[in-house]
């Protein structure tokens, strides 16, 4: 049975209202910051301290002890991301010294990109039939479904942020739309034409059939409620299979970023896109710059492929 001290539950306490108030951050997100440290906590017990008193050791330690009990990396880094924001808010005026985090590196694993559809995977998903309907409301499905498949895909969202998105945050006309991501910030985001066009047929001609009163949302179900994250991660999927080949939401936002970085794009213009906070979230995508370069220069360079002559 896990527990925490009296003192690490009320500094515990101050952080998350820290990141509720200061950085807000949602429900969500606080519990879970709230579980990896109280998991932190729970370890050092076995030493005698607290949280306030942690030792780099004590960090290695637990980081080991994760791996030794099969957690894969994104998990250890996750956890060990939730130690250096804690630790960062200790250092700023709440009675510690030193970081237990510093120059404690995240694992190797982190680096690996998120898995991704090719090219034409995504084609035989997006180009998904919108002609099996037989009835009308069937036909608004099937258009909703395909506007959501080009926004996830093409303009890169989250789940949340799709959900979340209302009718006057697009702009067809202007090629945009305005997106809330993580902590409730705002950014601009472009539709391309396949999304515009799809986005037009669903406004036009998908939504005033499932909605016969008002709603501020622009997607949502077929009893005129507002979609949920399940709801989505279930299209997708069953889409994809449909295209022989499963996949989730997340997949295809990662797909529009690696699919922009093999066209050249810039990280500062992903980053901007996928909403990062911070460019190192964005640099995992470096490496595909990398190998699509490799492939183009093996495929397309006279020398590449000769191997050299002994003398």
């Amino acid at each position: 049975m896990s527990f925490v001290s009296s003192a690490d539950q009320l500094v515990l306490s101050g952080f998350t209202s820290y990141l509720k108030v200061e950085k807000g951050l949602s429900p969500l997100s606080v519990e879970a910051y709230r579980r990896d440290l109280m998991q932190f906590s729970d370890h050092l017990q076995k030493n005698r301290r607290g949280l306030a008193s942690a030792r780099r050791e004590d960090v290695r330690g637990f980081l080991d002890q994760l791996f030794a009990h099969a957690a894969d990396a994104r998990t250890v880094a996750r956890k060990l991301s939730a130690l250096r924001g804690f630790y960062r808010y200790l250092l700023l005026d709440h009675g510690i010294d030193r970081d237990p985090t510093l120059n404690i590196e995240l694992p190797k694993q982190w680096k690996v990109l998120p898995k991704s559809l090719a090219r034409d995977e995504v084609g035989n998903m997006l180009a998904g039939p919108v002609s099996s309907a037989r009835n009308q409301r069937s036909l608004a499905l099937e258009l909703r479904d395909q506007a959501m498949l080009e926004m996830l895909y093409g303009a890169a969202l989250r789940v949340s942020e799709l959900v979340g998105v209302e009718i006057q945050d697009v702009k067809l006309e202007l090629g945009y739309v305005l997106v809330r991501g993580k902590g409730d910030k705002e950014r601009i985001v472009p539709l391309g034409k396949a999304a515009q066009q799809a986005l037009d047929r669903y406004l036009k001609d998908g939504r005033p059939a499932l909605l016969e009163g008002r709603s501020a949302k622009l997607f949502i179900t077929a009893r005129k409620r507002q979609l949920t994250r399940q709801r989505v991660w279930q299209m997708v999927k069953r889409t994809s299979g449909a295209a022989g080949r499963h996949a989730s939401p997340h997949m295809l936002r990662h797909s529009c970023a690696t699919h922009m970085v093999e066209n050249g794009a810039d990280l500062r213009t992903v980053q901007t896109i996928l909403g990062h906070a911070d460019i190192s979230t964005t640099q995992i995508y470096t490496h595909v710059a990398l190998d699509h370069l490799r492939g183009e220069f093996q495929r397309h360079h006279p020398r590449a492929r000769i191997k050299a002559t002994s003398s």
